[in-house]
């Protein structure tokens, strides 16, 4: 079967709503180290591969919502593709602890063919997408874990990431899972929300498309139940909180 960097769901759906998840795998291409970055399958399994659970919450809020979802399929570790091109850790050699082998001795030139079999792909598609109308939302979702190595407990269910470029729906969407009295709401935490040359700063902020980004705890979201339920839970807050911004 033919490798394929991104999977689309939903293409045809009619909503302004587009759902994106850019840590949506662990895959390691077999074009990269054979299939191997030389971490064990308990590190491959971890956050620091991909964001644990956010694929399925991906595509049921898709569907809540009755728009598209595209999502990568590499791991976060091969290349990130929520770094822009020229960030120092789109290739991690290091993360949370782990030393990632199949990494160590990766130059320009391996960074370069990565970024032709899977990077690039991945944004012209998720491009196309975003164009397909003109008043296209942008749905980012990521998860996060509860605890770092050596750091304290993340007290957040939810966080909205944004940018100080755009806080147009990130700001109301907070106020409003704010009256969620059973959640506990990050406003850009655990991290900031702006990174120049992200997934969001490239397809949102210099476009001017309205955005949000999504971050769910990742002991929330381990089962397709539970991501099936938050997912209906956040997507009549999203419709909300869109169609009182008047955008």
């Amino acid at each position: 079967m033919t490798y394929a960097p991104y999977a689309i769901f939903g293409e045809n759906r009619p909503s302004r709503w587009l759902v994106t998840c850019d840590h949506a795998a662990n895959t390691v291409p077999d074009f990269v180290n054979g299939g191997c970055l030389g971490i064990s399958p308990a590190d491959l399994n971890r956050h620091i591969a991909y964001d644990v659970g956010a694929a399925g919450l991906t595509t049921a809020l898709a569907e809540a919502l009755d728009g598209p979802a595209i999502l990568s399929n590499f791991s976060r570790l091969v290349i990130d593709p929520n770094r822009g091109e020229d960030d120092p850790t789109l290739l991690m050699k290091l993360y949370d602890g782990t030393i990632i082998p199949g990494n160590r001795h990766a130059g320009a030139e391996e960074l370069e063919a990565r970024k032709t079999a899977m990077y690039r792909p991945y944004h012209a598609a998720y491009a196309g997408l975003a164009g397909r109308r003109s008043d296209t939302v942008i749905c980012a979702v990521h998860s996060f874990t509860p605890q770092l190595r050596g750091r304290p407990l993340r007290p957040w269910h939810v966080g909205i990431l944004y940018s100080h470029l755009d806080e147009r729906l990130a700001l109301p969407l907070i106020a409003r899972l704010r009256q969620e009295p059973d959640l506990c709401i990050g406003d850009n935490e655990p991290y900031s929300g702006h990174l120049p040359g992200d997934a969001i700063d490239r397809h949102a902020l210099k476009p001017g498309r309205p955005n949000i980004l999504i971050e769910l705890r990742n002991d929330l979201i381990g089962t397709e139940a539970e991501q099936i339920k938050w997912a209906k839970r956040l997507a009549p807050i999203l419709e909300e909180v869109l169609a009182a911004s008047g955008l």
